[in-house]
């Protein structure tokens, strides 16, 4: 390389060498971005349930046996929350038929005043607390506090319907045995 080309050859090079920074700090900061992406977590993973609020949960469960073939894969009764249920498996989901064990459950009044029908969904979460804080934050308004236990061994808190544009929702968290 003659002297007079040496200008020309370290301005190449210190070209190729600004694009290849620029690339690369691009490609850090796609990076970057790509990682707070994934570390940004869904709250919702999918439909646990949509509850059903019945009067006869025996009729329900027969009912659902004879038009869908369907059969109750779990069944309970919340003695906190006075009422029964029977989950039938709805692919990943269930269909939770539930009915109330005393007068002043909630069930029992939602019955009285709106009569049978959908009663709620509840929304599968990995973090029940992080998901109600959420709703908190977005303008829902907590029925619990903080997060209780629930049937099948979950983890569950309500959000009022007041809050969530007229649906009561039931956050679930499994509790997944290791």
């Amino acid at each position: 390389v003659g002297w007079r080309e040496f200008p020309n050859t370290l301005r190449l090079h210190y070209k190729i060498y600004n694009n290849i920074t620029n690339l690369l700090q691009n490609v850090l900061k796609g990076l970057t971005q790509a990682k707070i992406l994934t570390e940004k977590q869904v709250i919702l993973n999918q439909i646990d349930h949509v509850a059903i609020a019945v009067h006869d949960l025996e009729a329900a469960i027969e009912y659902y046996r004879r038009a869908f073939e369907a059969e109750v894969c779990h069944r309970e009764k919340v003695e906190k929350d006075a009422v029964e249920e029977a989950l039938i498996r709805v692919g990943e989901s269930y269909i939770q038929l539930t009915t109330g064990t005393s007068p002043d459950s909630p069930i029992s009044i939602f019955l009285d005043k709106r009569g049978e029908g959908i009663h709620h969904i509840g929304y599968r979460v990995d973090d029940c607390q992080k998901a109600l804080d959420s709703l908190v934050t977005a303008g829902g308004r907590a029925i619990d506090e903080k997060p209780r236990p629930g049937s099948r061994g979950t983890t569950v808190a309500f959000v009022h319907p007041k809050g969530s544009f007229g649906t009561l929702i039931e956050l679930v968290q499994e509790n997944l045995k290791e």
